[in-house]
């Protein structure tokens, strides 16, 4: 028999991590309750048509298309064997694959509002959490399974909505201690840069290449871009793009004077603008301008946000964007939509490396109630229901053993106090209250135990 094993670029979870995990998961949705985002779930699976077409070329490879279930006539087995050559090529061939798991949140979330329209209360503000699939190559901070939270509103263009989201990031990383850099940028100047070299149609081309930046450097990019069909001079339009720096004022500046009286282009300066301005009314942590910031995915058509976390060699661990044309995908046009998502696997890294979790996240179970004897635990198992009643979380060892063997239990579950009742204990309706951190221990009438503090 082969040793068991996991799929690659998946993981199981221990308690420990579990409840780290946990209490990121409810730092971020306790924020999204705050500003009245309420909670959404959608399938694992969604029909491959909902999800093609969606990402662009390379998001669509990323894809794990689930394959049918058998076949009814054996005589089909010859044209299955040809069809599922053609789904591993990239194709779509419904007889062998129909369905997929879910790459994000947000495709999902469009299909629901296009389903959903006529019986939502506009504009609907929506959080989701829940675990994503993309057939990636496994390494630090990117895994084929993975969760994300995201928040989103639809039926409203106000820029408001994009001041509100990244107020969301600044105060969920606030409260989890991770110092972080918010980046802005907007399609709409992306959009402008392709006009400006060669048409709108070379837009994903040039967004799919500065998306990369960060990984392969200035020259590869340049170099892709020349092997898309950007002439010198275009891409020599792209570096200067690239490599615009200063204040926010100074990089506005001399973005208005690259992209000169595009309109587009001045829209979407006017967008960063209002929103770079209205930040400066808030408390929480200022955006920056990133012109580099491109996101791949296409359906973005506004604001677009990345954040990254300082101190860490990681990838962004949250992004998102302004979406006006999602739904009309869907059959729905003209719902405008923007959102941000949180990469809880990438925050959990990075708060390990930093060493941001608090020490009262790891503890489990408070009080361990020693088992010595029949008549001994049954006392102790009405005291320890007791406690539980009043959320102090207890367990009563499972078998009358010796006391080193209940200590050892303690010690690697890492439980803080012990409760001890013997037969003498028994017999004077006393208990033994014992720190085993310290090894302070307290004397008490059992009656008086639901009013100890077990802190």
């Amino acid at each position: 028999m082969s040793k068991p094993g996991l799929p690659q670029g998946t993981r199981d979870f221990s308690a420990a991590i579990v409840r780290k995990r946990n209490y990121i998961f409810n730092t971020i949705r306790s924020v999204f309750e705050l500003y009245g985002f309420q909670p959404l779930e959608t399938p694992a699976m969604e029909n491959l048509d909902t999800l093609l077409g969606k990402y662009g070329e390379e998001g669509d490879k990323l894809i794990f298309k689930i394959l049918n279930n058998g076949l009814d006539n054996p005589d089909k087995h010859q044209q299955a064997k040809e069809d599922f050559d053609k789904v591993l090529s990239g194709r779509n061939i419904k007889g062998i694959t129909e369905r997929a798991l879910r790459y994000d949140l947000t495709i999902p979330f469009a299909r629901y509002v296009a389903m959903n329209y006529g019986q939502l209360t506009l504009p609907f503000k929506r959080y989701q959490i829940q675990p994503v699939w993309r057939a990636d190559r496994p390494q630090k901070g990117r895994y084929r399974e993975f969760y994300q939270c995201d928040c989103d509103v639809v039926g409203s263009r106000a820029l408001l909505n994009e001041v509100e989201l990244a107020n969301i990031y600044s105060q969920v990383f606030e409260q989890l201690k991770v110092p972080v850099e918010i980046h802005i940028n907007n399609r709409k100047i992306l959009a402008a840069l392709a006009e400006l070299c060669g048409g709108p149609e070379k837009m994903i081309d040039i967004t799919i290449a500065i998306d990369k930046l960060d990984k392969i450097g200035l020259d590869s990019v340049k170099e892709e871009l020349e092997k898309k069909g950007l002439s010198s001079e275009q891409i020599s339009t792209i570096e200067k793009y690239l490599s615009i720096s200063g204040t926010d004022a100074e990089k506005l500046a001399s973005l208005q004077t690259l992209l000169g009286n595009n309109t587009t282009g001045q829209k979407g300066i006017e967008e960063i603008t209002y929103i770079l301005n209205y930040q400066l009314t808030t408390h929480h942590a200022p955006l920056t301008t990133d012109f580099t910031l491109a996101r791949g995915l296409n359906y973005y058509t506004g604001i677009i946000f990345e954040v990254k976390a300082k101190n860490v060699q990681m990838g962004s661990i949250g992004g998102g964007g302004r979406y006006d044309n999602l739904t009309g995908l869907f059959g729905v046009p003209d719902v405008p939509g923007v959102g941000i998502s949180f990469g809880v696997d990438r925050i959990y890294d990075v708060m390990e490396e930093l060493q941001l979790f608090p020490e009262e996240v790891q503890m489990g179970t408070q009080v361990l109630f020693f088992n010595l004897g029949e008549a001994e635990s049954k006392k102790a198992f009405l005291l320890m229901q007791q406690l539980r009643d009043k959320g102090i979380r207890c367990e009563l060892f499972h078998e009358n053993t010796k006391f080193d063997k209940q200590f050892k239990y303690a010690d690697k579950k890492q439980i803080p106090y012990a409760v001890i009742i013997g037969s003498k204990e028994l017999e004077e309706g006393t208990c033994m209250v014992k720190k085993l951190i310290d090894g302070n221990q307290h004397t008490l009438m059992q009656s008086a135990l639901i009013a100890f503090s077990f802190q």
